[in-house]
């Protein structure tokens, strides 16, 4: 088969391995690291982040995380600092560093609540940052939407329903 020929369909591409996944124990014997599905997605996101997410990020003068929470505030357009946390799935260290960044560049507004030395922090987006948002987050559905249609209708279905399906089960 010529090299840029489609293969026939329900057929794995020609350098696509064999899945270990298949025949698949409950001991998971026969699986390598390189197989483990942490691993395989760890390497994904890396590869996303740096392909994908760096170069629309840094057009607008923001790190990765800086686009994170961002637009988690976007979306939100207010969380507690926790909530923040969670959602971001970066560590307090990381989250508390960037929002001091984009608090320094007015794009979000921090505020503090109550009286205990365990105040709640309320992290909201200001009108510039939605703005900036509003300008990055086009390019970022484009560089989504590119990775994501390099799978056909049924293998974006099938990622898709499956992620959700592990992630309710992690839940």
């Amino acid at each position: 088969m010529p090299r840029d020929a489609a293969p026939a369909k329900g057929q794995p591409a020609p350098d696509t391995p064999a899945s270990p996944w298949t025949d698949l124990d409950e001991a998971g014997s026969g699986l390598t690291v390189d197989n483990f599905l942490t691993t395989m997605l760890s390497q994904l996101v890396t590869a996303l982040r740096s392909t994908v997410t760096k170069p629309y990020a840094e057009q607008f003068g923001l790190t990765v995380p800086e686009w994170r929470i961002l637009a988690l505030l976007a979306h939100a357009r207010e969380l507690p600092f926790a909530e923040l946390v969670e959602q971001s799935t970066s560590d307090k260290a990381l989250v508390s560093r960037t929002l001091r960044l984009l608090e320094e560049r007015g794009l979000v507004h921090l505020t503090s609540t109550g009286n205990t030395p365990r105040k709640k922090l309320i992290c909201a987006i200001t009108e510039a940052g939605a703005a900036l948002h509003d300008q990055v987050m086009p390019l970022a559905r484009r560089g989504q939407a590119q990775v994501i249609r390099q799978l056909s209708p049924e293998e974006r279905e099938a990622v898709y329903q499956g992620l959700r399906k592990l992630l309710r089960a992690q839940a």
